[in-house]
Order: structure tokens, then sequence, then C-alpha cells
């Protein structure tokens, strides 16, 4: 997967969002696209940027009743080949190896 991006739904002037934000989760799964959810945003990854875009258009769609605002940051790396999970995974191994070193 080459396209990873990261995207919030902030329904405005509701008190829950939980209601509004389960209607975008279901619209995202019917895409078809790979998606992580945390606590703060969705994680979302894709071959293209246009079935992330498209994607994260259901989701915004379905999620409305009333006000939204939605903050997406897209990466397009046509040259690389690495997933969410590869970036997490290299962190991981960093994290590993510094641990390791000597410390003054």
């Amino acid at each position: 997967m080459t396209v990873i991006a990261r995207f919030e739904i902030l329904p405005v002037g509701e008190s829950h969002m939980s209601e509004s934000i389960a209607r975008a989760l279901d619209a995202l799964e019917e895409t078809g696209v790979t998606y992580e959810t945390t606590g703060m945003d969705t994680i979302v990854e894709a071959e293209t940027a246009g079935e992330v875009f498209a994607a994260l258009q259901a989701a915004h769609e379905a999620a409305a009743d009333g006000r939204l605002v939605t903050n997406i940051e897209i990466d397009d790396d046509p040259e690389a080949e690495q997933s969410a999970k590869d970036r997490v995974s290299a962190v991981e191994k960093a994290r590993k190896h510094s641990a390791g070193a000597a410390k003054p």
C-alpha cells in the first residue's frame, strides 16, 4: 500500500460524537480500504489517493447530521510500499536498538 491517511471527524454541536463516528466507520468499511481507529483519529490505507479520497468522502457524508469538521492528512509516496504497521515496526525496532546502546 502506498497511500496512508489519517482523518478525524468532528460533529460540531454534538455532545456525544459516537453515533456520527460509528456511521462514518460503517461507511468506511463498505469501501474496502484498510483502516484502524484510535482514540483520536482513524488511519486509512489504500493503493491510490483516489481510493483514499472516495473512502473519506463516504465516511464524511455518512457522519453528517448537521455541521461537521473533517481534518485529513495524506501521505502519498509512489516510491514506497510501506504500510502503517511497517512504520510502527521500524520505530519499535529502533527503540530496541537504542535501548541496548551504552548510555553516557
